[in-house]
């Protein structure tokens, strides 16, 4: 009964350490490159166009309580934000927590600093709570689900 026990724990860490495999150097700095550029690109330059490149095409965002898509992120927020008399600069920076790789996709938390500015003079400082899930493809990691949490910033 013992070998039996024994050989059952043994198989179960055998098939989760393949499940929840170490994230390698260079994938951290991959994905830190890719939410980086797709905040800088998407969200700061409010450019439409890189959406395909940084985001899977069944992409999904959780953003405080509502859901978007990319449609949703090209048809209303960037539509809308670019009716704006004079578009403010939006600089991002961010401190991660946590990577978790499972397979071609890795889980990875942070937090997201964004400052608005106009004519150099800052308006507003925004912080996020986020959590996403990044895919390896063909083209290399994509984005493919976000989840964001504004928080109260003084």
């Amino acid at each position: 009964m013992t070998k039996k026990i024994t050989l059952f724990i043994f198989i179960f860490f055998s098939v989760y350490s393949l499940q929840a495999q170490n994230v390698k150097p260079e994938e951290k700095q991959s994905i830190k490159q890719l939410i980086q550029s797709a905040f800088d690109d998407v969200w700061g330059e409010l450019d439409s166009t890189k959406i395909e490149k940084y985001h899977t095409d069944d992409f999904l965002l959780l953003e405080h309580g509502e859901i978007w898509t990319n449609d949703t992120i090209k048809s209303c927020y960037i539509a809308k934000a670019r009716t704006a008399e004079k578009l403010p600069k939006r600089t991002n920076s961010f401190e991660f927590i946590r990577f978790v790789k499972s397979k071609n996709s890795i889980w990875f938390a942070y937090q997201n600093y964004a400052t608005l500015s106009i004519d150099g003079k800052k308006i507003m400082d925004l912080q996020w709570l986020e959590s996403a899930v990044a895919i390896k493809t063909k083209q290399g990691w994509k984005l493919q689900m976000l989840h964001s949490t504004r928080v109260a910033r003084d």
